[in-house]
């Protein structure tokens, strides 16, 4: 990274960093059929879903000259000096970003988040909520002197009247995908207790504030929504689609071991997973000038029908979850570079699009950035009118089309563009192989056990110190709230910090791990040889 960046800005002066990431968690399942890499990320890239791509508070602006050519600024928290072009603050409606209304929205959904945890809670006093642009219009008026919080409240499309939580609903107009009903299933198939760890399972190396308010922004800082977008989420992670005690717990190494076995079925598992990985149909490599990973895929290397529906949909998780591991505060986007070179018809797949709008619109808010369509021919127009009637024109907005390196420069510095894209860094895609016993602490169970019942206590401290923040700020007992704060806020760090020892117990090495880009501890980086 150093003689990238020595490239980029010769006079400045670059200390190797490395920042932390979030990883998954979990228990051994068996996996699902794999599936292909492209189609994945070509329909990430398409229709990232409103989730990816409805980035609301972070939509990208033309760039000045004179950022471009800036070196670098003050990393946030000394965490990412290694990017050349780092945001120095979060955007807008994010963990050190907040104004005070939003903030009050996230105390909020924390007290229905916790409720439904399980936890008796006080009626918490609340002061009158001033109008501001952190809700809709409908929910700009003065909040009634205690918390609604399952009664009659502050959301005129939610009717829930009972104090029962399965009341909370959304209005049919605003529910695309039958959440209301996820919702109440997830609190009929869930004990609270489940709901609770399934939570801070999702939360993995994340400050838990900032996967709330991914909903929360997602749902326009509506609480209820948000709640039951949040919870229908945990039930999908757990119980369909298996994230962290299957996909991710299993990973390439469960595909190697299917390969080579002699049942026909499993084989073929094994086989095509690995195949898409081996040719890099899709794959994950430094950042733009936002400091955003990137994703690129190749178009081309692709041919509709090779997988089913059930190993595209495991293999949808497994490019997301991965692509979170790059993720770091305060950039919470990624950027997709689609490859569109020799694109022809037979490249296409409509079975995912679908399912991947469901899954990045309901189970991954707030996640990408920008999405760029490059060398596009003639015939896409006619597949993009179609793709592009499904979304929201907020969403579209965020896909934009680049024909030259000239317009990829507008997004990302040509010295992170590979000469395969007509850039100038030197770099192509190489597989490198699952190595023997890769994954030997996945074995002690014992000491996974232990760790993850330390990380739940973690967990529990934070949400006790949660509940006195909220009770002091709300009562503005102003050193109180500060102290809890305080205090919170070291918690998360070490419920952070804990999450990386636990995290080789729980997660199958990827190619990203081999590769030393994923390091231990949490740190990261793409270019790890130019650092040393």
């Amino acid at each position: 990274m150093r003689a990238i960046l020595r490239r980029l800005y010769p006079s400045a002066k670059f200390p190797v960093a490395r920042y932390p990431v979030a990883r998954p968690f979990s228990t051994q399942r068996e996996p699902r059929q794999a599936s292909s890499f492209w189609t994945i990320t070509f329909t990430l890239a398409i229709v990232g879903g409103g989730a990816w791509l409805q980035d609301k508070y972070y939509n990208p602006k033309p760039i000045p000259k004179a950022v471009l050519q800036q070196p670098t600024q003050q990393s946030f928290l000394g965490v990412i000096d290694t990017l050349a072009t780092m945001p120095a603050e979060p955007a807008p409606g994010t963990v050190g970003n907040l104004t005070p209304e939003q903030e009050v929205k996230l105390k909020e959904f924390w007290v229905l988040a916790l409720k439904v945890f399980g936890l008796t809670l006080e009626e918490l006093e609340a002061p009158a909520q001033p109008t501001s642009d952190a809700a809709p219009a409908q929910d700009k008026k003065k909040a009634k002197g205690r918390w609604a919080i399952w009664g009659k409240g502050d959301d005129d499309d939610t009717k829930s009247t009972s104090s029962d939580a399965t009341s909370v609903s959304i209005a049919a107009e605003d529910d695309k995908y039958g959440q209301s009903k996820e919702y109440k299933q997830a609190l009929e198939d869930m004990k609270p207790e489940e709901i609770r760890t399934a939570f801070w399972s999702m939360v993995k190396g994340d400050n838990p504030d900032s996967l709330l308010l991914r909903f929360l922004r997602a749902r326009k800082w509506d609480t209820k929504k948000a709640l039951v977008m949040l919870i229908s989420t945990m039930r999908w992670r757990l119980l369909e689609m298996h994230v962290d005690d299957d996909i991710m717990f299993n990973g390439e190494e469960m595909a190697l071991k299917q390969s080579q076995g002699t049942d026909a079925k499993e084989k073929k598992k094994g086989d095509d997973f690995l195949t898409q990985m081996r040719l890099g149909k899709s794959f994950l490599h430094g950042v733009d000038r936002a400091g955003r990973p990137i994703c690129v895929v190749r178009v081309r290397l692709h041919k509709a029908g090779d997988q089913d529906n059930e190993g595209l949909e495991r293999f949808t998780v497994y490019t997301i979850e991965t692509a979170r591991l790059l993720l770091a505060p305060p950039v919470e986007t990624a950027t997709i570079v689609f490859d569109m070179t020799d694109f022809g018809v037979a490249n296409m797949d409509y079975a995912p699009v679908k399912f991947m709008i469901k899954c990045f619109e309901a189970n991954y808010p707030e996640s990408l950035g920008t999405v760029l369509i490059h060398k596009a021919p003639w015939l896409f127009s006619s597949i993009w009118s179609i793709i592009k009637g499904w979304l929201d024109p907020v969403v579209a907005a965020k896909v934009h089309f680049t024909k030259n390196r000239q317009d990829l420069e507008k997004f990302i510095h040509p010295n992170q563009i590979m000469k395969e894209l007509e850039g100038d860094e030197d770099w192509e895609y190489k597989y490198v192989e699952v190595g023997e016993n890769e994954n030997p602490k996945m074995a002690d169970k014992e000491t996974r056990d232990t760790l993850m019942a330390e990380r739940q206590q973690l967990a529990k401290e934070i949400q006790d110190v949660t509940i006195e923040w909220i009770r002091a700020s709300f009562k503005k007992e102003t050193a109180a709230a500060s102290a809890a704060e305080e205090k919170r806020n070291e918690l998360v760090e070490k419920l952070r910090s804990q999450y990386w020892v636990l995290d080789p117990y729980v997660r199958a090495r990827s190619l990203y791990d081999r590769l030393n880009i994923v390091q231990g501890g949490g740190k990261i980086d793409f270019y790890p040889d130019a650092a040393k």
